[in-house]
């Protein structure tokens, strides 16, 4: 069976190879079924308001933890630090066993991960699908700074790293030349 793209389609091989180019922050979100625990890593999260204060979360449609947030309306993210790369790949997989040997406290009525760079609350706002994936956006509830740590952990070439700042550079071009008397 060939497979035919309109002029101007890109293969979904060479836009996955275009955004490994591109440094994302990770996040693991989390909600309670019942008194069970589901979390899913995510890349796909950024701040959509501060007034109010708002989320973009992006869900895969297949996801158990999105049918889980429809069901509740809510969930926590809990931004992750350079030093949770493991709990980011172990959350990545699929399966129903993620919080296997993992400790997480309830925080809101929903799975809180030590150590994280962060941690938010959010009830889902609206559902839009998109692709395969639907966007939460939803309203902030509960914001705390976590644990301080080197840096943010992040996805970039397929593979978790982290950005720290870089140190000030002296001004160049036009602007840093001195005249001298």
């Amino acid at each position: 069976m060939t497979t035919t793209r309109l002029p101007g389609t890109v293969t979904p091989q060479a836009f996955r190879d275009a955004m490994a180019t591109v440094a994302s922050p990770v996040a693991v979100v989390t909600a309670m079924d019942g008194p069970r625990p589901h979390g899913t890593t995510v890349s796909a999260f950024t701040s959509l308001s501060l007034t109010p204060p708002m989320v973009l979360v992006s869900l895969d449609n297949r996801s158990r933890l999105l049918a889980t947030v429809r069901r509740t309306g809510r969930f926590g993210l809990n931004i992750l630090g350079t030093r949770q790369a493991a709990l980011a790949a172990a959350f990545a997989r699929t399966g129903e066993d993620k919080f296997d040997d993992v400790l997480w406290s309830p925080s809101h009525d929903l799975p809180r991960l030590p150590g994280s760079a962060a941690w938010l609350t959010a009830e889902v706002d609206e559902y839009v699908t998109a692709g395969d994936h639907t966007l939460l956006l939803a309203h902030v509830r509960t914001a705390e700074p976590g644990e301080e740590g080197p840096g943010p952990l992040t996805h970039h070439q397929r593979s978790f790293g982290t950005h720290l700042p870089l140190a000030p550079q002296p001004p160049t071009g036009p602007s840093a030349r001195t005249e001298t008397p």
